[in-house]
């Protein structure tokens, strides 16, 4: 399966262009949070995308809630939080939000790591991972040389050791990626990022 994965669009006109442009090619599209700001414009990122007719799977950022989200999804749009769903015999999971809580106040959507750990024990086999947020350890190195990825992402993907693990959030890393044990993990950014994936 062809698939076009992207993060952290942020109400870039341009970047939901190039992704619908691109979309024309893929079995599937999945985005990995954060396609508004600061949980404002969801209704507007949702209508930049709406060129996409590929199915969608997307998980809520840290700048939109799981039930904004929901609210604003298109008709074949899937969101997953705490949640799995299957995609040509692709076992895909999907977990969204800021983990772990980050410094950027009321209006940002956050788990703490036991709660990340426990939506993310729910899910017993996974083809796919979609987190907003990264790994520890991977992808998730600020501007200032810090690791900030969760440590409860990073042990599902040990214990899941999905194909791949897609995730965004932390913008000074958008396109840097590892490796956890089998995994690959990409921390996609708002450029098209291709995958194929076999069940």
């Amino acid at each position: 399966m062809n698939i076009l994965a992207f993060s952290d669009l942020h109400l870039s006109a341009r970047h939901a262009a190039d992704l619908v442009a691109a979309s024309d090619s893929a079995d599937l599209v999945i985005g990995a949070g954060d396609f508004c700001n600061h949980r404002e414009g969801l209704a507007q990122a949702m209508a930049m995308l709406k060129g996409i007719t590929a199915p969608m799977i997307v998980v809520p950022g840290n700048a939109e809630s799981d039930a904004e989200l929901r609210r604003a999804a298109g008709k074949d749009m899937t969101v997953l939080h705490g949640r799995e769903t299957q995609a040509n015999g692709l076992h895909i999971f999907g977990l969204g939000y800021g983990v772990p809580v980050t410094p950027f106040g009321d209006w940002s959507c956050d788990l703490t790591e036991p709660e990340a750990e426990t939506l993310l024990n729910a899910c017993e086999r996974a083809d796919i991972l979609i987190t907003h947020s990264p790994p520890k350890g991977v992808a998730d190195v600020t501007s200032q040389g810090v690791s900030v990825g969760s440590a409860a992402i990073r042990a599902a993907i040990e214990r899941l050791q999905p194909k791949l693990a897609l995730c965004g959030h932390i913008h000074d890393s958008w396109g840097a990626e590892g490796v956890i044990g089998a995994t690959r993990v990409v921390n996609l950014g708002p450029t098209p990022n291709w995958f194929e994936v076999s069940p």
